[in-house]
């Protein structure tokens, strides 16, 4: 069965454009231009596997409507934001969008990142297969899925940006990185992570593992330098 994609933007040319990109990869993708036509849609189909939502629509703010997609659907959200919008970007991550893409942007990048955000909320197989990744505290990180497996071994959901911050903490584990360090090991040709965002996603994840996120113990604030990752992480196979 092709996974369903729903594209929500009021530029004709980048729908049309993301559409041919993701039937040609075998997705299945609609479009539509206006926050009305997409809620409407989504009280009736709920079978979306991924969502494209432009911060600018001409009925509707682009970060209220992800509040109300998120009524609707567990489906990933990927933002698609213009140059220069950095503040609605940090934003829409604290409200639980997935991940983002600037414009302009090319084709195999939308595709890359469709790939990810669609593939790390499948559920874990179960396999005989012994994967590849670091374990700390009882916690698994799958590097070859790209998943986190909890102590209770259920799969818990991370966004492009939670993965590779917290892959570079656990390859760091031990060690003080400063928020430059993290944005330099953290960037890669699929995932532009910005200063402001390390902070949000040092956030959602400590919501996700720690014990209790107000007083983290495992991804420690280091005052005026940056933060520590003060676990014993092993690389191993699960």
């Amino acid at each position: 069965m092709l996974s369903k994609v729903l594209i929500i933007d009021d530029d004709i040319q980048i729908c049309e454009l993301l559409t041919d990109a993701l039937e040609e990869y075998g997705y299945a993708a609609q479009a539509v231009q206006t926050g009305k036509a997409a809620l409407t849609l989504l009280q009736n189909a709920t079978d979306f596997s991924l969502i494209f939502l432009d911060l600018i629509l001409p009925d509707s703010n682009g970060l209220m409507l992800l509040h109300e997609i998120k009524q609707f659907t567990s489906a990933p959200v990927i933002m698609l934001s213009g140059l220069g919008s950095e503040s609605d970007i940090v934003v829409g991550l604290e409200m639980g969008a997935d991940d983002y893409i600037t414009k302009p942007f090319y084709p195999r990048e939308v595709i890359a990142r469709a790939k990810a955000a669609i593939r790390r909320t499948q559920p874990v197989p179960v396999s005989q297969h012994k994967h590849h990744g670091f374990s700390f505290n009882q916690w698994f990180l799958d590097t070859d899925n790209h998943k986190l497996i909890s102590p209770q071994k259920q799969n818990i959901a991370l966004t492009g940006g939670e993965y590779a911050l917290l892959y570079t903490l656990c390859s760091h584990a031990q060690r003080v990185l400063s928020r430059q360090q993290l944005l330099e090991l953290t960037h890669s040709e699929n995932l532009d992570i910005f200063d402001r965002t390390i902070d949000v996603l040092i956030m959602r994840l400590r919501k996700k593992i720690e014990p209790n996120a107000k007083v983290p113990c495992f991804i420690q604030t280091v005052r005026g330098t940056g933060y520590l990752f003060a676990c014993d992480v092993t690389s191993s196979q699960e």
